[in-house]
Formats: C-alpha cells, sequence, structure tokens
C-alpha cells in the first residue's frame, strides 16, 4: 500500500516524453547561503540587518534631502544666479549636523562590529568548536573578516555616494562645508570606507589579541579615536601646494585672486630676490612706503589647495589606509594560523 502510494505521488510529479521516458521538473531554488557562510551571517545577524536597514533608511532620507536641496535652489535661480541669492536657500545647520554624526561612523563600527568579532567567539569557547570541525582557522578568519567587510563597504559605500549628491551643488560655498574639512572630505569618496574596513579589521585583531570582548571594545575605541586625530592633522599633507605670485606692489588691491574655493595655506610678501617675508612684516613699521623700500617688497606669494585635487587626495589617503587595513588582516591570518583558540 505505501508502495503504491509513493509512486502515486512521485508520479504526479513528472511527465512522459513522446517516447514514454519520464521528465522531473527542475529544481526551483534560489541562491542561498550555506555552510560557513550560512553560519557566520546567521551569527552576526542582528548586527548586518541593523547596519543594512539604518543604510537604507539613511540613504533615502538623503535622496529626499538632495531633491528638496536642488527644488529650493532651482527656485531662487540656482545655478545662472550668484550665490547671495541662492545661498539663504541653503540650510548649512542641516549639512554640519549629519556631517558630524556621520564622522562617528568608523568608531562605532569598529566598537560593536569589529571588536567583538572574534574576540566574541574566543571568549565563550565558540572557536574551540569551530577548531574542533573540518572547517580549518583560516577559512573560519576568511569568512568572518569576508562578509564583515562587503557589509562594511557597502553601506559605507552607499552612504557616500547619497552624501555626495547631497552636497554636491553647494560644495564650492565654504559657508556650508569646506571642501578640506573633515565634514566632506571624510563623508565622501573613498574615506568613509577606508577608515570605516580598517577601524572593523584593527578592532577584530585587537579582540582576537585580548579574547575579551568588553575589554576590546573599549580598547578600540580608544584606538578609532586615535585614528581619527591622526587623519584630521595628517589630511592636508595629502595634496600638492600650489603657489601663485604677483609683482604689481603690496597693496589689498595687488593680493592674487585663488581659484574658487580654493583653500589658502599661507601668504607671505615677496621681494624682488624672491625671498619671502611674512605678511605682517609691515606692520610695526613707520609707513607701508618705506617697509616697501626697506624689504624690497614686491608683491605677493600665496600658497593653496585648489578643491580640483580633491578626488586625488582621498584617492591617495585611502590608498595609505587600505594598505594599513590589508597588513592588519594579514597579521590577523599568520596569528590565527598560530593560535585561534
Amino acid at each position: 500500500m505505501s508502495n503504491l502510494t509513493n509512486t502515486s505521488t512521485t508520479g504526479s510529479n513528472r511527465s512522459a516524453n513522446s517516447d514514454g521516458s519520464a521528465v522531473f521538473p527542475a529544481a526551483t531554488r534560489g541562491p542561498r547561503l550555506s555552510g560557513m557562510n550560512w553560519l557566520i551571517w546567521r551569527q552576526h545577524r542582528a548586527g548586518f540587518w541593523t547596519l543594512l536597514v539604518i543604510t537604507a533608511i539613511s540613504v533615502a532620507w538623503l535622496i529626499q534631502q538632495r531633491t528638496d536641496l536642488t527644488n529650493q535652489l532651482t527656485t531662487h535661480g540656482w545655478p545662472d544666479s550668484s550665490p547671495d541669492k541662492w545661498l539663504p536657500a541653503v540650510h548649512p545647520q542641516r549639512f554640519q549636523l549629519v556631517s558630524y554624526g556621520f564622522g562617528f561612523i568608523p568608531i562605532v563600527l569598529g566598537v560593536f562590529l569589529g571588536a567583538p568579532l572574534l574576540a566574541g567567539d574566543l571568549e565563550t569557547g565558540t572557536a574551540k568548536l569551530v577548531a574542533s570541525q573540518s572547517v580549518t582557522p583560516s577559512r573560519w578568519l576568511a569568512t568572518k573578516l569576508g562578509i564583515s567587510a562587503l557589509v562594511v563597504i557597502a553601506c559605507t559605500t552607499a552612504l557616500s555616494i547619497a552624501f555626495g549628491r547631497w552636497w554636491g551643488p553647494v560644495k564650492y560655498e565654504p559657508t556650508v562645508l569646506g571642501w578640506s574639512e573633515g565634514t566632506a572630505f571624510d563623508n565622501t569618496g573613498p574615506v568613509p570606507v577606508a577608515l570605516a574596513l580598517f577601524t572593523v579589521v584593527s578592532g577584530a585583531a585587537i579582540g582576537m589579541l585580548l579574547r575579551r570582548t568588553l575589554i576590546s571594545m573599549v580598547v578600540t575605541f580608544a584606538f578609532a579615536v586615535v585614528v581619527q586625530v591622526v587623519w584630521h592633522f595628517q589630511r592636508l599633507n595629502l595634496g600638492h601646494v600650489v603657489t601663485i605670485t604677483t609683482h604689481k606692489g603690496i597693496g589689498p588691491t595687488t593680493s592674487p585672486q585663488l581659484p574658487e574655493a580654493a583653500l589658502e595655506i599661507d601668504t607671505s610678501l615677496i621681494s624682488g630676490s624672491g625671498q619671502t617675508y611674512g605678511w605682517g612684516t609691515c606692520a610695526h613699521e613707520a609707513s607701508q612706503k618705506l617697509c616697501t623700500q626697506k624689504f624690497d617688497l614686491v608683491g605677493w606669494s600665496v600658497d593653496y589647495l585648489p578643491i580640483s585635487q580633491m578626488s586625488s587626495m582621498q584617492w591617495f589617503g585611502s590608498s595609505i589606509v587600505f594598505i594599513l587595513t590589508a597588513a592588519v588582516a594579514v597579521f590577523i591570518f599568520i596569528r590565527g594560523r598560530k593560535r585561534v583558540v
């Protein structure tokens, strides 16, 4: 009776060719995670899904802000009219608040995603269970870091593109966001991706060394803050300073005209022999005429960074950070192969 039922059920799911042979339908199964990939995703799914959902909401909000901004600017004659006509329609405070918030993303990801990534398994003993199976430590580490890196890259890239498009129409106005400041420079292009990925991988390395989740999070927080401070002081060193000089005297109307949105680094007085003096050299002289004759001053020398270098500066700095990230990842694999538990 069971054979008959089984045969009938099987027959209902197949058809026959003209020669009488049975044809079974192809299995319809979409792409799904399996094996170690499924295990790692399930283990950290709460953090991954939280990050993805927050990113999706943030990107949707930024797109709406971009649409509202362009509509307001267009009604005030942008981009054909002068900035003094359409600039009042911009809300710099909103840009600044959002950019400040985005600046904490690398720190938050390093602390709450990177630090517990390996420390949690080492502290609870899950790593010992993995080591006792057929999975090699290298594969376990590669899957852990690989899936986490993909999620971080996807989220930070989406946020970077969305924020860049929102800021794009007013990027030449330093009163909104200065392009050389962290509020704009660190939240667009490859920079947020590089910084976030570096703090996450470094947090994982810290967790592997300390083997305790809480202390690893504390140390990672301090490390991420130091990274942000170092990056802040080295940001302008990524560019090539351009110098422009004039030889039309040192009057206030003879200073050189810089390109739009250029960042002025230093201003000096220049003599006929090419020697430079501080712009306040004549402040304590009896008269400007006597000062000009005394130092043989003929014009101005101004050092600046043009906004056209922003993209190259971002990629140059991000490349350095990516190399450091790769070095930390190599350290994790070398250390993990020797002592994963």
